[in-house]
């Protein structure tokens, strides 16, 4: 946490950032039945309120399109993730593209792991769904479109504290929540130099907090 704050405070790249409440158009879809089991971690398991956040930036003149970029990322996650915050640990082929229904591991320094499943999968999309022992409870999104002449690179979640000590570390003492902040910024940053673009100006960081009951979704 020492190397995440000291790398943090010396990131030059300009960070907009906006925090407003939010309401049940933040809800994500629920998760497939298909992929949805007993291992999952959904935000009924959470603690505390809902965090919807969106990290995004416009990566100009890039080499690749939004779809090659995509493909570059699924197929090595790693490439994209700060590691010393985290490293992606799959049961597949490590350069073969992530696979639907597909699970990893998230791998973080401390008793930090985070179990994921991927719950969908597109040309330009992937969504991975936490299983029990996530940090979080939810869902999140990685996504790549086309605009011009450049590339909109997004990360979505839509998460709860995984419990109640996460919880006072997330919302109350916000020190998860920064960290998270820093390493989501980060992947954005490496994925725009994947791209070969660079990106236009800085990273935008939208959060929508939500409390709200979160009933259970029976799997099959």
């Amino acid at each position: 946490m020492a190397l995440v704050s000291w790398r943090y405070l010396w990131l030059t790249t300009p960070l907009h950032r906006r925090e407003e409440p939010g309401d049940e158009s933040d809800l994500p879809a629920d998760v497939p039945g298909d992929h949805l089991d007993e291992r999952c971690q959904q935000l009924c398991d959470g603690a505390g309120p809902l965090f919807h956040r969106h990290f995004s930036v416009v990566i100009d003149e890039p080499d690749l399109g939004a779809p090659e970029l995509m493909e570059m990322v699924m197929a090595d996650f790693n490439r994209a993730l700060p590691n010393e915050v985290a490293t992606f640990d799959r049961s597949h082929t490590q350069r073969s593209p992530l696979q639907l229904g597909e699970d990893c591991v998230v791998r973080m320094p401390g008793p930090w792991n985070g179990p994921v499943r991927v719950i969908g999968r597109a040309d330009t999309s992937f969504r991975f769904a936490t299983l029990r022992g996530h940090l979080e409870a939810g869902q999140i999104e990685f996504s790549a479109a086309p605009e011009e002449s450049a590339i909109v690179f997004e990360i979505e979640t839509w998460a709860r504290p995984g419990s109640r000590l996460v919880h006072l570390l997330y919302t109350r003492l916000r020190l998860a929540k920064e960290i998270q902040l820093n390493m989501w910024v980060r992947f954005c940053l490496q994925v725009a130099k994947m791209a070969g673009g660079r990106p236009r100006d800085g990273v935008r960081i939208h959060t929508r907090e939500l409390i709200h009951h979160f009933p259970a979704t029976t799997p099959g």
